[in-house]
């Protein structure tokens, strides 16, 4: 990372992120009466104090996760993304922003955490901050370390700079970068209480992303097989939260997502976005990235011409060339993923009775503010997670509007049922299937939940432990890393099924869906109505699994294109 991006950590991290808000969960210090000598000099000044690593510096790398979880795992289709046809290169705009944003967590993480070391407050609450801010941080470097792959470790960003090697660091090998991630989390869960407020990072929230690390670890270095011990310990990990978080899955799915919900027993760890845009990146912006145009009164949004791909609306076996009034809508995921032609979401614009995805699209001028007149999704769908709504549906659900590219809706990086899918997972392990009761139970949990005439299996294979991650997570940023873990023991398999996607688009489905909406008659013209015929295999290969770090970084610190290094962390670092 560049030395003006090191500087501005500390510095900033020392300063804090100035902004006061009126929900006690969010405050923070307010500028004109915080300065590092004045302040955490309390319980309630340190809990300020760490608030912000739960949104401002991940601003850009969640304006980015979509591209990088979705797109390139297939299952989301952005238009020429390079992250569509994997051609993404080290001056991509959004790698670079992803980059130092996940750096700029880590500064950031490393800062408030050596700060609470000396502050004057009880030390409950001293250890409950510092264990967040190392989540915070093991997060960062499992994004870091999934992205990249072998990455510098920057244990301490006041040390790096006073030692002057910032520009000297070599990577570190993915290995060791994941016992650094693995020993970062024992130290929070020593430190975090067992349950913490809802929202807030706790115990199991360190435990629960402990197993998933450990999951992912499970295949580094292998060769067909993954390490068993690995798998042991993310099964270990997964059932204590299954067993004693006293977390539980919401009944609907979709209202994980909503407004309202944005502290559930689901969510194990979350970003809290506040609708201000001072400082900017406190707020979150996705809607105005993924909704249609004119979705909300603040002009704001431009990401109907993407959508959820052709792929996974075959994963959730439905298909836009068939009528709506045929369409079998077993598994509630699907509307609360994308939007297809017929469907009404009774949470979206609640002030209008509620959201009619055609009549929005082709009733430009008496229905809501106005929506875009045609189809701009050309694989026929449009996205609903990450959408809060109009002004209205953001008063009902947080008591304040939202604003231009401002909302406060959370998004949600680790929810327990991913975790009870990391369970099974790890059961099943080398295997190829499993018969164990405590695996069925956790995949039946979260099959169950999304379709309600789903029976208990005697036992589940590997492969639908895969399917159901897909449909379950679909569109929260993660698919991409699952492609990598599979990767990290059998390339061949990751390859071949992203080679076989559909992620191309339709023609002709304006046309269609405007036939249906004025007539009610859906006839389909297979010479007008069908997906691309000459869509191509993506090139992917086994570096496809790892991108390049920004070009700017490489050229600032050439070290990076040097190979790896082995470092054993636990005698090179600690808390």
């Amino acid at each position: 990372m560049k030395i003006k991006n090191i500087i501005y950590l500390v510095f900033a991290a020392s300063l804090g992120v100035t902004v006061s808000s009126c929900e006690d969960f969010l405050d923070r210090p307010a500028e004109d009466n915080y300065n590092e000598s004045n302040f955490y000099q309390n319980d309630e000044q340190c809990v300020q104090g760490v608030n912000y690593l739960y949104n401002s510096p991940w601003y850009d790398f969640q304006r980015g996760f979509i591209k990088v979880g979705e797109v390139l795992s297939g299952n989301y289709y952005m238009g020429s993304s390079p992250y569509l046809d994997f051609t993404v290169n080290g001056t991509d705009a959004d790698l670079i922003n992803m980059s130092y944003s996940l750096w700029a967590v880590n500064g950031h993480a490393n800062t408030v955490y050596n700060r609470l070391k000396t502050a004057k407050a009880s030390q409950t609450v001293i250890n409950q901050c510092m264990g967040e801010c190392l989540v915070w941080k093991a997060m960062a470097y499992f994004y870091l370390v999934r992205t990249f792959g072998a990455v510098p470790i920057i244990h301490d960003n006041t040390a790096e700079l006073a030692g002057g090697s910032y520009n000297t660091k070599f990577k570190v090998q993915a290995a060791d970068v994941y016992e650094y991630i693995i020993m970062t989390l024992e130290k929070a869960i020593e430190l975090l209480p067992a349950k913490g407020d809802l929202g807030r990072i706790d115990q199991y929230s360190a435990k629960g992303l402990m197993a998933k690390v450990y999951l992912t670890k499970s295949g580094i270095g292998q060769a067909g097989t993954r390490n068993q011990e690995d798998l042991d310990k993310a099964a270990l990990y997964a059932k204590d939260v299954i067993e004693h978080s006293g977390r539980s899955l919401m009944p609907n799915y979709s209202d994980v997502f909503r407004l309202v919900n944005n502290k559930n027993v689901e969510c194990l760890i979350s970003w809290h976005w506040y609708p201000t845009r001072d400082p900017w990146t406190a707020q979150n912006t996705l809607q105005s990235d993924l909704a249609m145009v004119g979705f909300d009164e603040f002009g704001d949004t431009w990401g109907g011409y993407g959508g959820p791909s052709v792929d996974l609306q075959d994963a959730f076996g439905v298909n836009v060339l068939e009528s709506p009034s045929n369409r079998t809508n077993t598994d509630t995921r699907r509307k609360a993923t994308m939007m297809m032609a017929g469907d009404v979401y009774e949470y979206f614009w609640q002030d209008k009775g509620g959201f009619d995805y055609l009549k929005f699209i082709y009733d430009k001028d008496n229905y809501g503010a106005g929506g875009p007149g045609e189809l701009q999704s050309p694989t026929g769908v449009n996205e609903v997670k990450h959408l809060y709504g109009n002004a209205n549906d953001h008063v009902l659900g947080l008591g304040i509007s939202a604003a231009n590219m401002t909302s406060g809706l959370s998004t949600h990086i680790l929810r327990l049922s991913d975790v009870y899918l990391i369970y099974a997972e790890a059961v099943i392990g080398n295997n190829t299937s499993t018969t164990d009761a405590s695996a069925i139970d956790a995949f039946y949990t979260v099959r169950h939940r999304a379709v309600p005439s789903a029976t208990r299996p005697t036992s589940i294979t590997w492969e639908q432990v895969w399917k159901e991650r897909r449909l379950e997570l679909a569109c929260e940023g993660d698919r991409w890393y699952d492609f990598v873990r599979l990767s990290y023991y059998n390339p061949t398999r990751a390859i071949s099924e992203l080679k076989s996607q559909r992620r191309d688009v339709y023609y002709g489905l304006n046309d269609l869906y405007k036939s249906y909406y004025e007539t009610k008659s859906y006839v389909i013209d297979p010479d007008n109505q069908r997906y691309n015929p000459d869509a191509k295999a993506p090139n992917v290969t086994e570096s496809s699994f790892t991108l390049p770090f920004p070009t700017e970084d490489v050229v600032f610190n050439p070290n990076l294109m040097k190979d790896p290094i082995h470092v054993d962390v636990r005698s090179e670092f600690s808390y």
